[in-house]
C-alpha cells in the first residue's frame, strides 16, 4: 500500500458543540422545502435510478471509468453501506446519488489502497463515495443536500470522521466545506476503487463541524445546521441492504463489468 506522511490529528476529538446541541433541542429551526426528495435506496428500482445518475455523472468527466459503473456494485449491497438517492418531486427522475460506507463492520474501501494514519485507524469512520449529480439547474443544491444527508447520517451513527477522496478540481469543493488533508503533502494517490485515478484523501471531524463552520461564518452553516429539510429523510441510522434487481430488471444493466474493468486497468 502507498505510504504517505500523515498530518497531525485534529486538536480535539471531543464534541465541542455537544452541550450546545442539548441546549438547542427546544429551538425551532425554520423549515425549507426542496423541489426534490432524498432517501436511502431500498428497492431494485431505487438502485436502478441511483446507478443511472451515477453513471451519467461519471461519464461526463471520466468516461472510461464510468463504463464500469453501468450496474450496481457489490459494495452497494454491503451491510455497512447505504446508497442515497435524490429524486425530482415533479416526475420522480433521479437527480443525484451517493454511497456511505462505515468501518463499523470492516475496513473502508480506501484501505485497499492506502494505510490510514494512526489518528484515524482506531476511529469510527465513514467513507463517502460515488457522488454523482444530474446536470439540471437544481444540480448544485442537490449536491449540497446530499452532503447534508451524509453529515446527518454520520452524526446519527456517532461517526468521528467522514473520509472523502477527490480528483482535481473536485477536491477544492471539499476544501471549501472545511475538510482537511489526511496526508501533509496533499498528495494525489491512485486508488483501486476509483479506477486507480489519483485522488486527494481528505477527512472531516464530525463532532467539531458546527463549531468550525460557525467560527468561519461559513455560508452553508444555516443550510446544514439551522434549517430543517423534511424532504431529506434517510430514516433510521442502521444500514439497510437494498433489494437486488430481478433477472428481468437486471437486463437493463450492461453485464460484462469485469471485461470493462480489465479494459480500464490496461489503459492506465
Amino acid at each position: 500500500m502507498n505510504q504517505q506522511h500523515a498530518v497531525t490529528p485534529p486538536s480535539s476529538a471531543t464534541p465541542i458543540f455537544a452541550g450546545k446541541l442539548q441546549q438547542e433541542d427546544h429551538v425551532e429551526h425554520p423549515v425549507e422545502r426542496l423541489p426534490f426528495t432524498i432517501k436511502r435506496v431500498e428497492t431494485a428500482e431505487d438502485m436502478r435510478k441511483a446507478v443511472q445518475v451515477r453513471h451519467a455523472a461519471y461519464a461526463r468527466h471520466v468516461p472510461l471509468f464510468a463504463a464500469t459503473l453501468v450496474a450496481p456494485e457489490t459494495c452497494d449491497y454491503d451491510d455497512n453501506s447505504i446508497v442515497l438517492l435524490a429524486e425530482s418531486k415533479l416526475d420522480g427522475s433521479p437527480l443525484g446519488s451517493t454511497r456511505i460506507q462505515t468501518n463499523l463492520g470492516g475496513p473502508l474501501h480506501i484501505e485497499d489502497s492506502i494505510q490510514l494514519p494512526p489518528w484515524l485507524r482506531g476511529a469510527r469512520l465513514a467513507e463517502v463515495t460515488r457522488l454523482g449529480i444530474d446536470e439540471s439547474r437544481v444540480g448544485r443544491i442537490v449536491k449540497i443536500a446530499l452532503i447534508k444527508a451524509c453529515f446527518d447520517y454520520c452524526e446519527g451513527l456517532g461517526i468521528e470522521h467522514a473520509v472523502v477522496t477527490g480528483r482535481a478540481p473536485i477536491d477544492r469543493q471539499y476544501e471549501q466545506l472545511m475538510f482537511r488533508d489526511v496526508f501533509e503533502d496533499k498528495a494525489y494517490v491512485p486508488l483501486h476503487h476509483v479506477g486507480n485515478i489519483p485522488h486527494r484523501v481528505m477527512s472531516f471531524e464530525i463532532a467539531t463541524g458546527e463549531a468550525r463552520w460557525s467560527a468561519a461564518r461559513h455560508p452553508l452553516l444555516k443550510f446544514f445546521k439551522h434549517t430543517r429539510h423534511p424532504d431529506i429523510d434517510i430514516g433510521r441510522t442502521a444500514p439497510l441492504r437494498p433489494a437486488r434487481a430481478t433477472a428481468e430488471q437486471g437486463a437493463a444493466f450492461v453485464p460484462d463489468v469485469a471485461r470493462l474493468r480489465a479494459r480500464l486497468a490496461a489503459a492506465l
